[in-house]
């Protein structure tokens, strides 16, 4: 699965990091999408969503303060599903995607990963 990490950071304590590290060690393609930033635990990143093709979904690390100028982005991707982790969630983009027919889940990746509901 092409998995982009919305927000993902280079420091290691941060969930968008381990997101990163783990969906890759549960085998997923992961493009971390982070601006300023060449690469993600050793993982070439993009800056922008519009650089990442084919993603199948699409996980959130951005506060609801900062989403609302990706919005457009997230929803041109068209991703199967948008993952809001928590303190992401966000009903501007909750509306958006289901004016676009495009799953959004409320919860946390890393949870989703050791459960099996990834």
């Amino acid at each position: 699965m092409r998995v982009a990490v919305l927000g993902a950071s280079p420091k290691a304590e941060r969930y968008s990091n381990r997101a990163v590290r783990d969906l890759r060690q549960h085998g997923h393609e992961v493009i971390p999408v982070t601006p300023g930033h060449k690469e993600i635990e050793g993982i070439p990143a993009v800056a922008r969503l519009a650089d990442a093709k084919n993603l199948d979904t699409i996980t959130v690390y951005i506060g609801p303060q900062h989403i609302g100028p990706l919005i457009p982005e997230i929803v041109a991707a068209k991703p199967r599903r948008v993952i809001m982790n928590p303190g992401a969630e966000s009903a501007e983009l909750t509306a958006a995607l289901a004016s676009a027919g495009i799953e959004s889940v409320e919860a946390c990746t890393l949870v989703m990963l050791r459960t099996g509901q990834f």
